[in-house]
């Protein structure tokens, strides 16, 4: 084993980025994810801030403004599709509250691999199990044989395998069948994202997200995609905890026909298309909240470690910083793991902190549960425009550069 050498689980956001960074600073990275292959689809995320900061640092912001997909801002309409409230983009233009960066989840992974060149993917396999000593960790795979690592990062998203192995007691069981997860606190709903081909929706959406509530929680939304006729479309519903299996794609399709029966707009157009959608997704509202971002030579990294929740529009932020100053430190450090987790932790901490606080109104203002309240949500947004709650508005997009990057030097002939 070399004590370069590092494996990453996960190849969404986080894992690659981390790659990158790593081998720029000279380790030998290797991702492994459980997925076949890169993953496309998803919604649209932000760069903004110290994300958009790391990314320009890459070297890839020019690359990533070629794949944004344009947007004129996000509306409110009612079950007959009339707009009730509107933000558009040039609201806050020059205000530094709207990302002028926005690319969908599948184009910036993609991205980011593809600026891993040379770096090694073990793609369709997992870890099963870790064994760490004084000198390592023997990591076991579902398919490849076992390696030893001087490391081990978990990037593996909200329901990480590395954190369950690393920083839970077994036995304990989820509703999802996960496995043990007590550092995974809910927020009280659901959400899927799936993209269709609808050429006709989408010139409705004449480059807008729309964006629906009905009474019950029920949010549906609506925004065009980057190629013609796509249309990536979002259900939301708030609810107590439900069991059910995350791999079982045919019974969530079918939970969400029967929450979403008869509600309106265009949820039937959504519906349908979601029933052959090839990139469906669904997970629950939900945060990571540990005491220690680290557990020997195991570190968690994004999602995996401090989720924040889509609701707080920040988790790509979080992601693509923790990932520099993480491969930063390790460099920084010259192979003391323990130095550099604990000044990865010092110095992400508070971001993370500020970034998991939710915006007013949490899930309940996102999903209103009655027609008063999705009344009074659509009047609040077209106040966002004027103080105060355009200040407030301000304030959480603010979070993402709430930091200050370090510059960690780069060895002359990077890897």
């Amino acid at each position: 084993m070399n004590t370069t050498d590092i494996l990453i689980s996960g190849a969404g956001i986080a894992g690659p980025a981390l790659a990158h960074w790593l081998r720029r600073h000279g380790f030998r990275p290797t991702v492994v994810e459980r997925a076949p292959g890169p993953r496309p689809g998803g919604q649209a995320v932000d760069l903004r801030g110290a994300g958009r900061t790391v990314v320009e640092r890459m070297g890839l912001m020019e690359r990533a403004r070629a794949l944004c997909v344009e947007q004129h801002g996000m509306a409110l309409v009612d079950r007959r599709g009339r707009v009730s409230a509107r933000m558009p983009v040039e609201l806050f233009e020059g205000q530094g509250i709207v990302s002028e960066i926005e690319i969908l989840r599948g184009d910036l992974a993609e991205l980011l691999q593809e600026a891993t060149d040379g770096v090694e993917y073990l793609w369709d396999d997992t870890v099963t199990a870790l064994d760490e000593d004084a000198d390592g960790v023997t990591v076991t795979f579902e398919n490849a044989p076992a390696r030893r690592f001087a490391l081990v990062i978990g990037a593996d998203g909200l329901h990480s395998t590395v954190r369950r192995l690393a920083f839970e007691t077994p036995g304990r069981s989820n509703s999802d069948g996960t496995g043990s997860d007590s550092h995974y606190h809910p927020l009280g709903g659901y959400h899927a994202w799936f993209t269709l081909h609808d050429p006709a929706l989408a010139r409705e959406l004449d480059g807008w997200f729309l964006m629906y509530n009905a009474p019950g929680g029920l949010v549906a939304g609506a925004r065009p995609g980057r190629l013609p006729g796509e249309v990536k479309a979002s259900l939301g519903f708030r609810s107590a905890p439900l069991a059910y299996d995350r791999r079982d794609t045919a019974a969530l399709k079918r939970l969400l026909a029967e929450r979403f029966a008869g509600a309106g707009w265009q949820v039937d157009r959504l519906l349908a298309g979601m029933r052959t959608a090839e990139d469906f997704a669904f997970d629950s509202f939900g945060q990571i909240r540990l005491d220690r971002y680290s557990r020997g030579r195991v570190a968690l990294l994004g999602d995996a470690g401090y989720s924040p929740s889509p609701l707080t529009g920040l988790g790509t932020s979080l992601a693509l910083v923790g990932a520099y100053l993480l491969a930063g430190e390790l460099a920084a450090a010259r192979g003391d793991f323990t130095t550099a987790f604990a000044r990865y932790e010092e110095l992400m901490r508070p971001y993370v902190t500020q970034a998991q606080e939710l915006p007013p109104g949490g899930l309940r203002g996102y999903a209103p549960d009655s027609a008063l309240m999705i009344r009074l949500r659509a009047a609040s947004m077209r106040w966002m425009g004027r103080r105060p709650l355009r200040n407030l508005l301000a304030g959480q997009f603010a979070k993402a550069d709430a930091i200050d990057l370090p510059d960690y030097p780069l060895p002359a002939r990077a890897l």
